[in-house]
């Protein structure tokens, strides 16, 4: 696991209504991530350090009570803050709901937040089937997700799985493998697709999409749905 930085939070979005849906909501862009997907264009983010604190943070919250509804925790890899648990229940104590964006990575954290009620949605990174797992995230914590992704299922919490596709990386064959595994796990929701736009600052100094995925080859065993 990656050193987590002192002051552990890169930025703070003030606002956005479209990382949370249905709530208005800041963005928490915590520093490190313990995985280093070619495609990711949070480099600063995933390669620096932190500049806020946590009291920072939520002296910027008490003057959003009542203006935000929700905040979103994410970065790099919010959930290798050791601190989390504690810094969500103060956000809550606030009034807001909180969303975490997550590598599902540290499942034992997760854990103790869905178990304590400290979270309200969750966004799954599903980076990849296991085959290629390695080449997409440069880790090999395939198990720590699948970990993550049936706690999520046997829990009552809202949450999606989403995944950043690349066709360089993922073709329409290890797409349907994603989708066989969500499916056979018993994931029943949505499974979100993005694809991979050109930032010419990513961390594997990715180019564009060579082809976008064919939507007729994918299997229909669970509702799909491309956000770009």
């Amino acid at each position: 696991m990656k050193s987590v930085a002192v002051q552990p939070i890169v930025d703070i979005t003030p606002f956005t209504i479209l990382d949370f849906s249905g709530y208005l909501a800041c963005i928490v862009w915590f520093a490190k991530c313990n995985m280093r997907c070619p495609y990711c264009y949070n480099r600063h983010i995933v390669l620096g350090n932190g500049v806020i604190g946590t009291d920072e943070l939520l002296r910027f919250l008490h003057t959003r009570i009542g203006r935000l509804e929700g905040v979103v925790l994410s970065g790099g890899e919010c959930t290798l803050y050791p601190d989390l648990p504690e810094l969500c229940r103060k956000i809550k104590e606030f009034g807001f709901k909180v969303k975490i964006d997550t590598n599902g990575t540290c499942p034992d954290r997760l854990k103790t937040l869905v178990e304590m009620a400290l979270i309200d949605f969750v966004s799954l990174d599903f980076k990849s089937p296991p085959l290629f797992f390695k080449t997409v995230t440069h880790s090999g914590m395939y198990d720590k997700v699948l970990q993550s992704l049936r706690l999520l299922i046997r829990s009552d919490i809202n949450f999606e799985v989403r995944t950043t596709v690349h066709t360089a990386l993922l073709d329409e064959n290890a797409v349907n493998d994603m989708i066989d595994i969500l499916s056979n796990e018993g994931y029943n929701g949505v499974y979100y697709l993005q694809n991979y736009f050109d930032t010419e600052n990513s961390l594997g100094n990715m180019q564009n999409n060579p082809r976008r995925l064919n939507r007729k080859l994918l299997t229909d065993k669970i509702r799909v749905e491309f956000r770009n």
